[in-house]
């Protein structure tokens, strides 16, 4: 054969190759057998699929499968969706032709499902309409539209001071049991009739502790509109792995159709570490903190999948809450860091605040949101500034007055009114308020209007002020949650209702000239 014709052989083949990827299906090679050589934990070496694809999934005995990760010379490394226990060297290993897909569709809300599309709850067969592969390039830059429309979490402190807008990515990070689970809860309960659908996908968590959401999240009716994509903590790295891809790939379906779609992942702690452990069993070399070289793509590429579409594609929109796990408040650590400069922005939550009962416990200085105060409602701007600013004097004032006794009258009014602001920032957990019910609450704090409400008494007089919400005009209810700023005038049916209803909680008699 002439060199000419090998290489009209070659250019042919590397075209089939190409249109396969693109199409994640391998359709055009014929059947090929291999055979397992080694079975480790998760992993397994296959020897004789000379054809194979990257990522191509391959079955094995007992409907189990896997995806060919390593393609080297001598054997391929495969790593296992599913347990290996009846797995044994010398078992054959038969070419599917695909990559890894699941299946997608509006059959799937409401459902719990693990990261293969199997049902998980006990509620028959999921009849879906199409399936998609998990991994999906991201969507072009030219593609996607500005972050203009706000997510409500529902929560005052973020909605007030840390906003997060439809398509954004904002990590959620602080250290174990610090409540990060309950503010993506919140956030998901807080969707409620906003036209948002949901996908949770928990990733290597206690039975317990899932089966606790989704009972929070029935309960409060958010199932309606949530797909729990779930794996757990006994389930193989490979499911653990592919589950958050899984879950984008739903996530995107909807987007594609035009929908505003929330997904929260639930933890990339668990998911980093399942994939160092695929990774050191495939023999990769390992790099800082023992995480393989690629650990920051793996997360770029899921997370690059969230954002807002053009009108031409429908204007759907697809904003991420990771979740990430710090070890001893180290924001600094090797995965925090990685997160944190591929996302939009982050909520942190102290363990110190979460230890004095400060619920949520967010802490405002090391909290940022980098593109949802473009997507704040404009009721929010006039209020949020000054209140950021009050409560960052506060925090500087409380820690230096602890070293001195004499403190003048401005640096005690100063340092009541952070307090009153550190109590209304308080929320409970399954609770999220409305915009205008945050907006009242908001306009009273900045007014002064809580510095002469005993401490022991706020709670209820927050909750006495948030009962005048269903009194105030619907024209001002409307203009609270509209586009357009809010005037002076406007804001006075508002200040006045929370005059009247703070009125009987007031230590003096009435208030200070300076706030009437």
């Amino acid at each position: 054969m002439a060199v000419s014709d090998y290489k009209g052989l070659l250019d042919s083949t590397f075209d089939r190759l190409a249109k396969a990827r693109e199409s994640h299906v391998y359709d055009f090679v014929p059947q090929e057998i291999g055979k397992v050589t080694s079975v480790s934990e998760g992993v397994v070496k296959v020897f004789g699929l000379p054809n194979v694809g990257y990522e191509e999934l391959l079955k094995f005995p007992g409907e189990l499968y896997g995806i060919a990760f390593n393609i080297d010379e001598d054997e391929i490394g495969v790593v296992l969706l599913g347990e290996d226990s009846e797995l044994n060297a010398g078992d054959e290993v038969e070419r599917t032709g695909r990559v890894m897909d699941i299946p997608v569709g509006d059959a799937l809300i409401g459902r719990v499902i693990g990261p293969l599309g199997r049902p998980l709850d006990d509620k028959g067969a999921i009849a879906h309409e199409k399936r998609l592969p998990i991994e999906r390039n991201a969507t072009p830059i030219m593609d996607r539209a500005a972050v203009t429309v706000p997510l409500q979490t529902g929560i005052k402190v973020i909605d007030a001071l840390i906003p997060i807008g439809r398509g954004q990515r904002e990590l959620i990070l602080g250290d174990r049991q610090t409540g990060k689970t309950a503010i993506a809860v919140d956030t998901i309960i807080n969707q409620k009739d906003k036209n948002v659908l949901c996908v949770y996908c928990a990733i290597g968590q206690r039975a317990s502790a899932v089966a606790r959401v989704i009972a929070n999240l029935r309960e409060n009716g958010a199932m309606d509109y949530t797909v729990v994509v779930v794996t757990e903590g006994n389930n193989s790295p490979g499911l653990q792995y592919i589950a958050p891809y899984a879950a984008t790939t739903i996530a995107e379906y909807f987007m594609e159709q035009g929908k505003d779609v929330l997904i929260v992942y639930d933890d990339l702690t668990n998911h980093a570490r399942a994939y160092r452990e695929l990774s050191l069993l495939l023999r990769r070399p390992p790099g800082r903190e023992a995480f393989p070289g690629d650990i920051f793509y793996i997360h770029s590429r899921l997370l690059e999948r969230s954002t807002h579409l053009s009108e031409e594609l429908g204007g759907g929109s697809l904003t991420a809450l990771p979740i990430i796990e710090t070890e001893a408040q180290n924001i600094s650590a090797y995965i925090p860091t990685n997160l944190i400069s591929i996302t939009d922005g982050q909520v942190y939550l102290s363990p110190k605040q979460f230890e004095l009962g400060i619920l949520p416990a967010v802490e405002v200085g090391k909290s940022v949101s980098r593109v949802g105060g473009k997507a704040q409602l404009p009721a929010y701007h006039t209020l949020a500034g000054n209140l950021k600013l009050g409560f960052s004097q506060f925090e500087e004032l409380e820690t230096f007055a602890r070293f001195g006794s004499h403190l003048d009258e401005d640096t005690k009014k100063t340092i009541e009114h952070g307090k009153r602001i550190r109590a209304c920032l308080k929320q409970n957990e399954l609770q999220p308020q409305s915009v205008p019910e945050q907006i009242v609450v908001l306009l009273a704090l900045t007014e002064g209007l809580f510095d002469f409400v005993p401490l022991e008494k706020m709670k209820v007089a927050e909750a006495t002020l948030i009962k005048t919400v269903s009194e105030l005009p619907a024209e001002t209810l409307k203009k609270i949650n509209s586009d357009s700023v809010m005037d002076t005038a406007e804001l006075q049916p508002i200040l006045e209702a929370a005059k009247k209803a703070l009125a009987s909680f007031l230590e003096t008699s009435e208030l200070p000239k300076d706030q009437t």
